[in-house]
């Protein structure tokens, strides 16, 4: 069973406890970013895409940020119908039920906040099992792959695609 998580926005204060898994290799070898070597470059980027986007939230588990949750919106087809999720959480959290307690939150609350939100997607990379398996406990339906669907570290890489659609029904 998961640990108590909540979600809430993150403050500069955050900055020690963002750079333990922004910084970590293994945990943005699944990420779209490379780690951060240097706590100024994540400042700055906590500064101009954290602390200003609204659906950018930290994890927390016992009072303090262990990872971040974002749903990101598209310029293209429709604007707020439909958002991506994402989720990153710091090594020592994984396999702990953490990340898919946050993607369910995050999911619900966007669903009942957003006006005219009806559909949250998550884009996994093919590799990455773990990640996949979080979106399936919260209740996302495998839509399909996504056959050299983008470039990442260095290669093509294959997505899979999860959607969550307003009325879906909660797994966990």
């Amino acid at each position: 069973m998961a640990p108590p998580v909540i979600l809430r926005r993150f403050e500069l204060s955050d900055l020690d406890h963002f750079w333990v898994w922004a910084s970590d290799e293994r945990v943005a070898a699944t990420c779209t970013w490379e780690a951060y070597e240097s706590k100024d470059d994540l400042r700055q980027f906590m500064e101009e895409n954290v602390l200003t986007n609204p659906w950018f939230r930290a994890i927390v588990v016992g009072g303090r940020p262990v990872g971040a949750v974002s749903i990101k919106f598209s310029e293209e087809g429709g604007g707020q119908c439909r958002g991506e999720i994402g989720y990153v959480l710091a090594r020592e959290w994984w396999g702990k039920g953490v990340a898919t307690a946050a993607a369910r939150l995050a999911t619900e609350a966007a669903l009942s906040e957003i006006e005219g939100l009806e559909r949250v997607e998550g884009l996994v990379e093919k590799g990455n099992k773990a990640s996949q398996r979080v979106l399936e406990k919260v209740g996302f339906q495998r839509e399909g792959v996504l056959r050299k669907y983008c470039w990442m570290k260095g290669g093509m890489r294959d997505m899979v695609m999860y959607g969550f659609i307003r009325g879906d029904r909660f797994l966990i």
